[in-house]
Formats: C-alpha cells, structure tokens, sequence
C-alpha cells in the first residue's frame, strides 16, 4: 500500500514539474512574441512617417508656372507677349544662338531658343555682379542655355523654357539648377534636338 502511494505521489510530482515546465514555455513564447510584435510594429511606423515624411516635403520646383495653348507660328513682325519674359508664342524664324550675352536680346528669337529646347535665363539689370558671374558660368557649361538681362522682370532671376517658368530670387537659388536638369531639352519642347548654333547673335561666352 505505501508503496502505491509513493508511486502516485512521484506521478503527481512529475505531473506538476511538467505543467510548470509548460507554463514556463508558454511565457517565454508569449514573451517572444510580444517583443517581435513590438519590433514589427516599430519598423511599420518607421516606414510609415519616412513615407508621409517624404510626401509631405515639396518638390523643388513646385513654384513652376506653366502655360499652354502657345503658338508655334512663325512671324516677322514684333510680338507683344503676356509673360515677362516669354515663355512661347510666334516667334522669329531664326533663333538665337545660346550662351551669355551682357545686353537684351530680341525676344521673338529667344523665344525660337526655347521651342528647340534652351532654357532662358533673365536677370534684372543691376544684379550683383558675383551672381551674373554666376549665370554665365551656367550658359558656359550648357549648351542649350541662354543668358541675358531683362528689364521690368518680376523677380532678380526668371528662367523659362517652352511653356515653363520659374521666378528666383537670386542666382544662388538651387531650383535653378533643378529647372535647368528639368526643362533643357525637357519632356515639353517642341522640337527637341533642333540646333541652339547657327542662328543669329554673337554671344560673350
């Protein structure tokens, strides 16, 4: 009799270490769980505000203006166009051979720059001398770029290209550069590839 009852006594025993060494399990399961939710989560939410974070930034050229319906006819006569400078419209059969020149140049031609892809960079007479530096080194490097003062613009730089415009508040503006990857010989021009040489005008650089 006692025999059976040490027996049951060591089953039981057993039994219990079992259902602790169980219940120690399933802790430490919900333990492991519980943590790599947590990590889950902290990765989702971290995708999530670098997504929304990055959405919310605005893109670089968000101040472009554009235009459409312009003509592309070409005609001999002078042009009253409704943008300062222009951004498209009639214009002068010949274009404008690009780079820097120190004076204005006809609008009619420089707008035929823009139909072959150039980008039109103005900047109001009496610029610091340092940022029209600054743009003919751009007009150097490029060579589907124009640069020339322009009186009367509505801000101290104003890039254009076929029925885009930017206004700038300096030469340094990075949006400048950004306009200038963007437009020249960009998605919206006309006759990409046409020549920017060969024209009319002597520019300085």
């Amino acid at each position: 009799m006692g025999s059976r009852e040490a027996q049951s006594s060591r089953q039981r025993r057993a039994q219990e270490h079992r259902q602790q060494l169980e219940r120690k399990a399933r802790r430490r399961m919900l333990i492991i769980v519980a943590a790599a939710v947590v990590v889950v989560l902290a990765v989702a939410g971290g995708i999530t505000w670098a997504v929304v974070g990055a959405a919310s930034q605005p893109s670089p050229l968000a101040a472009v203006k554009t235009f459409t319906g312009l003509s592309r006819d070409h005609t001999s006569v002078k042009v009253d166009y409704p943008q300062t400078p222009p951004v498209g419209g009639e214009h002068a059969p010949v274009w404008l051979n690009c780079g820097y020149y120190s004076s204005p140049v006809p609008n009619e031609n420089a707008v035929h720059d823009l139909e072959h892809g150039a980008v039109w960079i103005t900047y109001r007479p009496g610029l610091p001398a340092a940022q029209v530096a600054r743009l003919k080194s751009l007009a150097e490097q490029q060579t589907y770029v124009t640069v020339s003062p322009y009186s009367g613009l509505p801000s101290p730089v104003v890039a254009s290209a076929w029925g885009v415009q930017l206004q700038l508040p300096s030469a340094t503006d990075s949006r400048l550069g950004d306009f200038v990857r963007k437009y020249v010989q960009g998605p919206q021009t006309p006759e990409p590839g046409a020549p920017c040489t060969g024209g009319v005008g002597t520019p300085e650089s």
